[in-house]
């Protein structure tokens, strides 16, 4: 079948020695004439640094906010670095490790919020030749001991306020780690603290002072030199280590540089970037490493969530990446001013967002399709985020298709939505600029890889049906190289080149992608009907009165329950219309409020013509969001399914236990 932003580039093969089938591999249409070289001179992540450096030595790299009377929370405007002195600083850095006797093929952990010491440590070890191991700054010192210990790190640049929690792992990473670098200052109990240990620990003027009197060669560097081990937050089980190339890298990057100029929204050296998702996520990393290349400017937040859009209010980026959380608590907050903006507002709002989306829907640019209502009623939105930005880039989970619509009307940027992993660099998919149709999909590939899906008969789902479904598997330049010291998991997935993601696709009849199911995430019910849980949270997730849905069931039994975090304010005005006078924990134990989000459940099955056994029958409304503290999400805001039912094991036999079974 033709599909408008694919080109098939093979035929599908049939099932062979008992495997399932493979439907046709596809790739961008914009990649029809064959993948895009790399940037002339772009060997490895150093020369993405380096030949910016040469090109724009006074353009404004790195920023942080100045900070007032010694308050971070009073700050005021934002102090750069150029590409020279960041330059002149990487050098410095570099030169200190080496005096020190790390040199290529080195572990380097970086532990932190993200900052400029981060990028200037990240790329002293592009420099020469070290592995960055990013260590992550959301979890506790359980996983930073076992990625030290794992990926044997000798040296550790860490964020001040953070020595604490890194000084827990020890004695047990002492066998590994010699160098501690502060990005700030060192306390007297921190220094003797580490010198029981053998250890030595330097602040950030130390040890540039330690690189001012030394001066070191850069060594050559290839590209299939390993550039990063980038530990995946996991659902399951200890971190991954994913070898990251400089190839990998460098061939994402001149993808996504053809694919922005092919659709004209390249970045320039004026665009500025709002950094604040974790940089030791690939998604951040390789964003910022796009900026670097094109000379733009990378401005830092102070590390407060609170402060967030105070930081965008002063930086006024011009391109804003976000994980679907952060858009929804937008969301929230902007659905909450317009409905307490008196009935005048609200019937203005209702109507410029019902005619521009209807402009939208028939095809006009977003820019086109209401100019008058984004001048008078959508420019408060695009000033909430700092009034420049012109893309929106949601990735790291799906974002919820009534969300991507709002944004898509009311922020006057073009918002798109992209999938990828750590295994493949980020970015692997990607939506386009003023394509409404591509509205809930995760878009066509990017034009450096191949695609084709990989039916999976046990879950119903088939790559040579009308509509293909099934998993979907990756092969290109921007492969990782494994995982570090686990062959065994490396060929689970990597099989014949093909990177088997465990997500679950349909392709779309213009080409673009909907991830509509996890591989794994699938449990049969006492009846013997499989269930596909994703699949199902992100239908009931659009009950607008919740704010997050895990559902759960087991083949003991033969219905599914499910535990609800309800939106405070929906279930609070919901009471007050029942005249019910409860505070908000007591009304998640109320059997009211319980069946009211039941019926609202209950309701979206129907609309969403759900079969009988992907009902909900029995729900826990937790008062408290899931949260990474718990250990109920990673990172990157997944679910970690093992930790949230052993979490709610108990609600979990009650909702059983209670009673609730299906109706005949």
């Amino acid at each position: 079948m033709q599909r408008k932003y694919l080109v098939q580039v093979e035929e599908a093969k049939d099932a062979t020695a008992g495997r399932p089938s493979v439907g046709p591999v596809y790739r961008s249409i914009f990649a029809k004439d064959g993948f895009p070289p790399p940037v002339q001179g772009l060997d490895t992540c150093w020369d993405i640094f380096r030949m910016s450096v040469e090109k724009n030595p006074g353009n404004r790299m790195l920023g942080r906010r100045k900070v007032v009377e010694g308050n971070p929370a009073k700050a005021g405007e934002y102090e750069w670095l150029t590409y020279k002195e960041v330059y002149e600083l990487v050098l410095k850095i570099g030169n200190a490790m080496r005096g020190l006797g790390y040199g290529p093929g080195e572990k380097c952990g970086i532990y932190g919020a993200n900052c400029p010491e981060w990028i200037i440590s990240m790329e002293a070890c592009n420099a020469h030749g070290l592995y960055c191991v990013p260590l992550y700054d959301t979890l506790g010192a359980g996983a930073i001991e076992f990625i030290i210990s794992h990926a044997e790190i000798s040296i550790a640049f860490v964020e001040e306020k953070k020595i604490s929690e890194l000084l827990k792992t020890l004695p047990n990473t002492a066998k590994f780690l010699k160098t501690i670098v502060s990005f700030g200052k060192v306390s007297d109990n921190h220094k003797e603290e580490v010198k029981k240990f053998g250890l030595e620990i330097y602040t950030w003027e130390e040890f540039l002072q330690k690189g001012d009197s030394q001066q070191f060669d850069l060594p050559v560097k290839e590209k299939s030199d390993i550039c990063t081990i980038m530990y995946t937050s996991g659902t399951t089980g200890d971190p991954k280590g994913v070898l990251l190339s400089n190839n990998a890298i460098i061939a994402l990057i001149a993808g996504v540089k053809h694919l922005l100029t092919t659709v004209n929204e390249n970045v320039q050296e004026n665009d500025v970037y709002i950094s604040y998702l974790p940089l030791a996520h690939i998604f951040d990393r390789v964003i910022e490493e796009v900026f670097i290349l094109n000379g733009a400017s990378i401005g830092f937040w102070r590390g407060d969530v609170k402060l967030l859009v105070e930081d965008i209010g002063e930086l006024k980026p011009t391109i804003f990446c976000a994980v679907p959380r952060v858009l929804e608590r937008i969301y929230g907050g902007l659905n909450q001013k317009i409905s307490s903006g008196g009935f005048l507002k609200r019937s203005l709002f209702n109507l410029a967002y019902s005619y521009k989306y209807n402009q939208m829907q028939k095809g006009k640019k977003h820019q086109q399709a209401a100019p008058l209502f984004d001048k008078v009623v959508f420019d408060k939105v695009k000033k909430g985020l700092g009034g420049n930005v012109r893309i929106i880039l949601s990735g790291g989970a799906p974002l919820a298709a009534h969300i991507e619509t709002f944004f898509r009307v009311v922020s006057c940027a073009h918002v798109l939505q992209g999938y990828g992993l750590t295994e493949t660099c980020g970015g692997t998919f990607v939506t386009l600029p003023d394509e409404l149709p591509m509205l809930g999909t995760v878009g066509p590939p990017v034009p450096n890889v191949d695609i084709c899906l990989e039916s999976v008969p046990e879950m119903g789902y088939d790559s040579h049906a009308s509509t293909p479904r099934g998993e979907v598997c990756i092969k290109g330049d921007t492969l990782f190289s494994g995982y570090y010291k686990r062959d065994d998991l490396t060929t689970e997935v990597l099989i014949d080149g093909w990177f088997h993601t465990g997500d679950v696709g349909e392709w779309q009849p213009d080409g673009s992608l909907k991830i509509i199911d996890r591989k794994k995430n699938i449990f049969k019910l006492s009846q013997g009907e499989y269930v596909a849980v994703e699949n199902l949270e992100l239908i009931y997730g659009l009950v607008s009165d919740i704010e997050m849905i895990w559902i759960y069931g087991n083949s003991f039994e033969s219905f599914l329950v499910a535990v609800v975090n309800p939106k405070m304010q929906a279930l609070e005005q919901w009471a007050e219309e029942n005249g019910i006078k409860e505070d908000f924990n007591a009304l998640c134990e109320d059997k009211r409020a319980k069946d009211y989000i039941l019926g609202q459940l209950s309701k979206i099955a129907k609309e969403q013509k759900l079969k009988g056994y992907e009902n909900i029958r029995a729900v826990h409304l937790d008062p408290l969001p899931f949260d990474i503290e718990r250990d109920l999400l990673t990172p990157s805001f997944k679910k970690k399914r093992p930790q949230l039912l052993k979490y709610y094991q108990k609600e979990i036999d009650d909702m059983y236990k209670s009673g609730n079974k299906p109706v005949a």
